[in-house]
């Protein structure tokens, strides 16, 4: 009988060690991130889905002069508002007109400066990318990590453009370069500074040119329901 009753509680053990182990295969592990998902999550993406309203102020100063449009969106409607010279134009970005077009042209530049590291998210199906570990940001000359998209020739308001994003191991911008239709020399070379936490999402309210004196791009009037 001991010897029954031992065989017993061996194959219990057996049988719920096999469960064990079933169970521990069924757990698949969590997917890696893209350094696009990298980059984006590190500017607050995963809370990007709450936002209901973003209101917004582009500004640039350019030696002496000044220039401004203001925004509001409505990014889960498509709802826009944008104000600028004195005229006010609201549209929907899934119905656009002529005039509507032109000025859906101007939002795009904007949010783009705004929110760069979403469009890695939102617009990778529409360019090619490469990643490298180490190089040489353009600015500071310190060593980054640098990411490099070129959109497609063909499509969109800038076919073709590049953008080469240097950060560090926080995966947050620091540095950027545009290159117009993908042309070797720089087009526009900023910084990327000022960050604040706005309701989650990091956002990076000045950019500045190497000399740091005549061309201030900057964001005001920032707000995240």
């Amino acid at each position: 009988m001991k010897k029954l009753s031992s065989l017993i509680v061996l194959s219990l053990l057996l049988l719920t060690n096999c469960k064990n182990e079933k169970k521990q295969e069924v757990t698949a592990p969590e997917p890696v991130k893209t350094i696009l998902e990298n980059i984006a999550y590190a500017h607050g993406f995963e809370n990007w889905k709450n936002v209901n309203t973003l209101k917004f102020t582009f500004n640039v100063n350019r030696d002496t002069s000044h220039f401004e449009r203001e925004w509001v969106w409505n990014p889960k409607s498509n709802d826009v508002t944008g104000k600028s010279l004195g005229q006010t134009i609201s549209y929907n970005r899934k119905s656009l007109d002529s005039i509507t077009t032109k000025t859906n042209s101007a939002f795009i530049n904007d949010k783009f400066w705004l929110l760069a590291p979403y469009q890695l998210i939102w617009d990778a199906s529409n360019f090619k990318y490469e990643h490298v570990m180490q190089a040489e940001a353009p600015i500071s000359k310190k060593q980054m990590q640098k990411l490099t998209i070129v959109y497609n020739s063909e499509g969109g308001y800038t076919p073709g453009d590049a953008y080469d994003f240097y950060f560090g191991d926080d995966y947050l911008l620091q540095e950027w370069v545009y290159r117009r239709g993908n042309q070797a020399d720089p087009s526009m070379t900023t910084t990327w500074e000022d960050y604040e936490d706005i309701n989650g999402l990091k956002i990076a309210q000045t950019h500045k040119n190497a000399d740091g004196g005549n061309f201030k791009l900057y964001f005001t009037g920032l707000e995240v329901n």
